[in-house]
């Protein structure tokens, strides 16, 4: 069983997403973790019983640190566009700064072992746009969160690559879903 979080497993996971952010999410071995955590292997299953638990921790992490960014910038704006921008841009941003966005936002979605995360952590942030949505006149909120949810995260990606922020594609999305 694994133990609850302490140094030793906080040290691992700052591990990998060193190692994710240098060799993505398929040069993530265990030994590579141990390696760049100055750990051994024994410490590494004392606190992960296997590789797919390990990769799970790290994405859930990713995607709790970036969703703790959206709800603290949206604060207590009232569901709309401007929370809808406001949550948009907090992500973006973040993703621009956070270690493992490419890992995580790409390469997960072919990681057989975090389709369930990436569906989950897709249907958490389409659930929190949906009132804006809502309010924006979309009768079928579900669908258009889901779209909005993909185009955000190709957008984050085209913004990675670019080096910062496409302002261009950011107001685009807005466009689209303000019709």
């Amino acid at each position: 069983m694994a133990r609850p979080a302490e140094p030793g497993r906080n040290n691992l996971l700052n591990a990998g997403m060193s190692v994710v952010d240098e060799h993505g999410l398929r040069g993530l071995s265990v030994n590579a973790v141990v390696s760049e955590a100055d750990m051994s292997k024994g410490g590494f299953y004392q606190h992960f019983p296997d590789r797919r638990s390990y990769v799970v921790a790290l994405h859930r992490r990713y995607h709790d640190e970036l969703a703790a960014l959206v709800v603290a910038a949206v604060g207590d704006r009232e569901p709309g566009l401007d929370r809808l921008r406001t949550g948009l841009f907090a992500f973006l941003d973040a993703t621009l700064k956070t270690r493992g966005t490419k890992a995580f936002i790409v390469q997960a979605r072919t990681e057989a072992d975090l389709l369930d995360e990436v569906q989950q952590r897709n249907a958490m942030f389409s659930e929190l746009i949906s009132a804006d949505l809502e309010v924006l006149g979309w009768p079928d909120v579900r669908a258009v969160a889901h779209l909005v949810i993909a185009m955000g995260a190709d957008i984050s990606l085209q913004e990675l690559y670019a080096g910062g922020p496409r302002p261009d594609l950011r107001q685009a999305l807005l466009d689209l879903v303000t019709r």
